[in-house]
């Protein structure tokens, strides 16, 4: 059974290009319910943790270099079958493939500044949320 419970975060240079509030207005308007948010910045060794998945992946250091660069915004959302849709309603990783439309089509600058981190399962949603809310911030 699919959570109704997904992540995500706005990344550095989407903040830095202020794009912060059309993000947060399209995400609602999609339909996402906003459970937690939180205005923060990640250290590198943060980053680093949080990305430890991709530890031994070519991009990990750009990555974590990139994601400690400025502010981010990490919210927890609530939609059914929340992971999929919101993944669908993001777009492709790479903007330039991207569908029409989508966050990472309007938003990102790149395949590394694609906009917005979402979570790619139900389990590293619970994970993800967790890093940054305790529960109680978003029951």
């Amino acid at each position: 059974m699919a959570s109704n419970i997904t992540f995500t975060m706005i990344k550095p240079k989407a903040m830095e290009k202020g794009f912060m509030g059309d993000i947060l207005a399209k995400i609602i308007a999609g339909g996402f319910k906003i459970k937690a948010l939180k205005l923060t910045r990640l250290s590198k060794q943060e980053a680093q943790v949080f990305y430890a998945v991709h530890k031994e992946r070519p991009f990990y250091d750009g990555l974590t270099d990139f994601m400690s660069s400025g502010p981010i915004i990490a919210a927890v959302l609530e939609k059914d079958d929340a992971v999929k849709a919101y993944r669908d309603f993001i777009g492709a990783t790479n903007p330039s493939d991207a569908a029409k439309g989508s966050i990472r089509a309007l938003y990102g600058s790149s395949i590394e500044a694609n906009a917005v981190h979402g979570s790619d399962s139900d389990d590293n949603a619970l994970i993800e949320s967790g890093f940054f809310f305790s529960k109680r911030d978003w029951v």
